[in-house]
């Protein structure tokens, strides 16, 4: 067996399970992952986190100038051709380019964040 397999299945990931629920587990990451995008204007919410595997969710909340809410969320899909968009009830869009990148960044910056102040 190679080394790091071996290593592998002698270590055990901590399990949360027995101490969040996935709700608890969602809301304490997305609370790290909206702090990423630099501050969040008065009176709106800022959401961004990993759904589930390959899929992300960006949530802004806000009231209108009439006082009524508004919101807009974003759905990102990792695929195996390409990470692909959709906000509100639209189509999937292909990200390329800057958007790309960005996406690219903010997932690893969430990713670090995560594991070094919620799973350290």
């Amino acid at each position: 067996m190679p080394l790091k397999k071996h290593l592998k299945s002698k270590l055990k990931r901590p399990s949360y399970s027995n101490r969040f629920s996935y709700d608890e587990l969602i809301n304490a990451e997305s609370a790290l992952g909206r702090t990423l995008f630099g501050p969040i204007p008065a009176g709106h919410q800022r959401e961004f986190f990993a759904f589930r595997k390959n899929v992300w969710i960006w949530y802004e909340c806000w009231q209108n100038e009439a006082g009524g809410l508004q919101d807009l969320i974003i759905r990102y899909e990792v695929r195996p051709n390409g990470v692909y968009k959709r906000a509100g009830k639209g189509n999937y869009e292909k990200l390329e380019g800057e958007e790309l990148n960005n996406f690219r960044l903010a997932v690893h910056s969430y990713l670090d964040l995560v594991k070094t102040k919620l799973y350290c």
